[in-house]
């Protein structure tokens, strides 16, 4: 409370964050949100680098990956639901993917390669299943994968997870996507950035024109 009023106060690596709500219903929801909110909303594309990996023609490989995650905090009423605040611990890198020209922005991650759910530090990063499938007639190797984060479907319990996939198209071209499932059963979907913010979407994954 803050002079009578209830007051939201997050302090998070020397910053602080204050809101006075007034509801007589609402109740606040706080769960990991797509990372492309931080410092500011630079970009909305993520590019995550890892050990090359070497795929065969026609092969499919499933690895896990650790990617950056964000928090979101709600405010949830019977008629509407509004992002009061994001917060995320740790700094942000961002990098050019493609040429200067004609390239884009993206957050930058670094990740080791795991062949199954790898321990995560929480509230910094997440887990992400990904399947790598080789469309090509050639080798493909493989060293980070780029992804329009507005598409991303979070799952969480006592870990943030998300699935993805990864089809090799051609020598520079692949197209990722996220599925809209859990990593393992149970586990509680967050609620989309769009959808508190009621943009409209359609989930069409991102071409990768600039390698892989």
């Amino acid at each position: 409370m803050n002079n009578g009023l209830l007051t939201y106060r997050r302090r998070c690596e020397g910053r602080t964050f204050e809101r006075v709500p007034v509801s007589k219903t609402g109740e606040f929801i706080i769960n990991p949100v797509e990372p492309h909110n931080l410092p500011e909303d630079i970009t909305n594309f993520l590019q995550i680098e890892f050990p090359p990996i070497v795929v065969e023609p026609g092969a499919t490989q499933t690895v896990y990956l650790k990617f950056p995650i964000e928090m979101g905090v709600f405010l949830e009423s019977a008629k509407d639901i509004r992002v009061l605040d994001i917060f995320g611990l740790g700094s942000q890198k961002f990098t050019l993917y493609g040429s200067p020209t004609d390239g884009l922005i993206a957050r930058w991650y670094k990740s080791e390669i795991y062949p199954e759910i790898p321990p995560v530090e929480p509230l910094r990063e997440g887990v992400m299943e990904l399947s790598i499938h080789n469309a090509y007639t050639e080798w493909a190797e493989v060293s980070y994968a780029v992804f329009d984060t507005t598409d991303m479907k979070i799952y969480y319990d006592e870990i943030v997870a998300i699935s993805a996939s990864m089809k090799i198209i051609a020598r520079t071209l692949a197209e990722t996507n996220f599925a809209d499932k859990p990593l393992r059963p149970g586990m509680a979907k967050a609620i989309e950035l769009h959808v508190a913010r009621k943009i409209p979407m359609i989930d069409r994954g991102y071409l990768m024109e600039w390698g892989y």
